[in-house]
């Protein structure tokens, strides 16, 4: 059986470096496992960028870089298709967008800011499938 394949968003990711033993954390090691695959694209990595080099969530620039390397050098790239309807933050559409055209899981402590769709989970849902 293949892994999962799945789209982290932004605040998943950052929830794993604040909590190592939190859901956020334990999905976010399963892709350095190898037992899901981590979908991205050019997008989220601009977006992954944005929010990792900020400086209030003290996040040393090494472990920015290193998180960044990691999933562009192991995980799976996508050129996702835009989709057209209204989102309740913009900024999401790209994990929205990659995650569908991906056929994946998109992951996300936020889920109200996306439409309801099966493929739509929060950490703790994700780890009970």
């Amino acid at each position: 059986m293949n892994p999962p394949r799945i789209v982290l968003d932004t605040n998943v990711v950052v929830s794993s470096l604040m909590s190592k033993l939190g859901n956020p954390a334990k999905i976010y090691r399963m892709f350095f496992a190898g037992t899901a695959t981590l979908v991205f694209s050019d997008g989220i990595i601009a977006e992954y960028k944005d929010v990792l080099y900020r400086p209030r969530l003290c996040i040393p620039a090494d472990e920015a870089d290193s998180i960044i390397a990691a999933i562009q050098q192991s995980g799976e790239r996508v050129e996702p298709v835009t989709s057209v309807f209204q989102m309740v933050d913009e900024d999401d559409r790209i994990f929205y967008d990659t995650a569908k055209s991906a056929g994946a899981y998109l992951i996300t402590g936020n889920a109200k800011h996306y439409p309801t769709e099966p493929f739509i989970l929060t950490p703790a849902a994700f780890l009970a499938l």
